[in-house]
């Protein structure tokens, strides 16, 4: 069978099985027995079972429970509830201000746990009735909301960034660090955006006078500083040394669970069923990854075996594109597919796909995934059938999906003009990188 009905047909299945409604790691798990044995036949399944140790025993992978436990923990601390107060107390005498607190929040969070999908859901059923009390715009809340959510995949610690770079087999430490200039400057654009929208239409935020009559928006700013900082310790515990060069991703996440104890403690939160609910949450996504990831290895070998890898990347030299045009097919189509597919699920399938590709073009790795990591993030937030528009839908019932809809589009085209920003500028994505050395 020609290399192109292979891939064709590897493609096609799982897409098939997971329109169906199977399980991501079950429906790769189908797809590589059905190819060992059309491929290899039986003597295939020692390869698969060296695949899965050599996948299970990935040092890097270990930072991924670590990760969800840390985000776990400070979660279920009140953490949250601690950073949502302080923000509003520093923000100021600003109109639209819980626009701003619910923009900076997101990215808080986004280094505390780097789920869009919990962001979205959490902010939805805490924040946003909140704005809508206080006389927020109904519209511009639900979007600024699932803009900020869009942000915590791309601010480290991201669970994907780990899961690419390890995929990919690029440095898990500058494939996290990659994103945090990127999602400043997103959030910056969010910022820019809305406080624009509340300049030119005062009505969409209550008055700045009304709002600070709210017990809750005074206080002393010197107490909000000191009550943000054990949550900014443990962000520089986690990301700090990984910058620095004193730990690795795995290292640093570690601390930043000792980190996470420390405060839950303080909280007063700490208590057995907690840490126990906690960890078997974690143990539960980490166990899923990790099939999952064992899945995509296999797929990755398979392609080469058949030979798909390198026939692309020759029919692609053969079109004689140029290096802008192939990176915007190689972006595009990603665009359009993560809206209707997982993220983990899609990513395992494109990598092993745009590899050879990278070397082609000349394509920095780290500068190519984070721009990849940020169209995932953008898919889930686009009309029709972005994931993260459903978890906000759940935490808000009563806004109806053309309202969602409307209030995503904005962010979107912010995102793709600043995606547009860091192609045409990689050191937005390679700077922090490039600084970490060979680490």
């Amino acid at each position: 069978m020609s290399w192109y009905l292979t891939l064709s047909f590897g493609i096609t299945l799982i897409i098939a099985l997971l329109a169906l409604g199977v399980p991501i790691f079950a429906a790769f798990l189908i797809m590589n027995v059905t190819g060992v044995l059309f491929l290899l036949g039986p003597s295939g399944f020692g390869m698969f079972a060296n695949s899965i140790f050599t996948t299970a025993t990935n040092e890097s992978l270990a930072a991924i429970p670590l990760f969800i436990l840390m985000g776990e923990l400070l979660f279920r601390s009140g953490a949250m509830e601690v950073l949502l107060d302080s923000l509003d107390r520093l923000v100021g005498k600003i109109r639209g201000r819980q626009f701003v607190v619910c923009i900076v929040l997101s990215a808080i969070l986004g280094a505390l746990s780097g789920a869009a999908m919990a962001v979205a859901g959490l902010l939805g059923r805490s924040l946003f009735p909140t704005m809508l009390k206080r006389g927020y715009d109904k519209n511009l809340s639900a979007g600024t909301i699932l803009a900020g959510a869009s942000l915590d995949p791309v601010i480290p610690p991201s669970v994907l960034a780990i899961v690419i770079a390890t995929l990919a087999q690029v440095s898990t430490g500058k494939m996290l660090i990659a994103g945090v200039i990127p999602g400043l400057l997103l959030a910056g654009m969010f910022l820019i955006y809305v406080l624009v929208r509340v300049r030119l239409n005062p009505k969409l935020a209550p008055d700045v006078a009304a709002e600070l009559q709210d017990p809750a928006t005074r206080g002393s700013a010197l107490m909000a500083l000191l009550k943000m900082m054990p949550s900014a310790l443990i962000f520089f515990m986690v990301m700090g040394l990984v910058m620095l060069g004193v730990a690795t991703p795995t290292e640093a996440a570690a601390t930043g669970v000792l980190g996470a104890l420390i405060l839950s403690w303080c909280y007063g939160a700490l208590s057995r069923r907690m840490l126990v609910e906690s960890i078997f949450s974690g143990v539960t996504v980490a166990s899923l990854l990790l099939v999952v990831m064992s899945c995509a290895a296999m797929l990755s070998q398979l392609l080469a075996f058949t030979g798909a890898t390198n026939a692309l990347g020759e029919f692609v030299v053969g079109l004689k594109l140029s290096a802008p045009i192939m990176l915007i097919i190689m972006l595009g189509i990603p665009f359009v597919l993560f809206m209707f597919f997982d993220q983990i699920a899609l990513m395992m399938v494109l990598i092993p796909i745009f590899q050879p590709l990278l070397k082609i073009y000349g394509f920095d790795p780290i500068w190519f995934w984070t721009l990849l990591l940020i169209v995932a993030t953008v898919g889930g937030i686009s009309p029709p059938f972005g994931y993260t528009l459903f978890a906000f839908k759940s935490a808000a019932p009563n806004l109806s999906m053309q309202e969602i809809f409307s209030a995503a589009w904005p962010y979107v085209w912010i995102i793709l003009g600043g995606l547009v920003l860091m192609a045409i500028f990689p050191s937005i994505i390679t700077f922090l990188p490039e600084l970490m050395g060979e680490r």
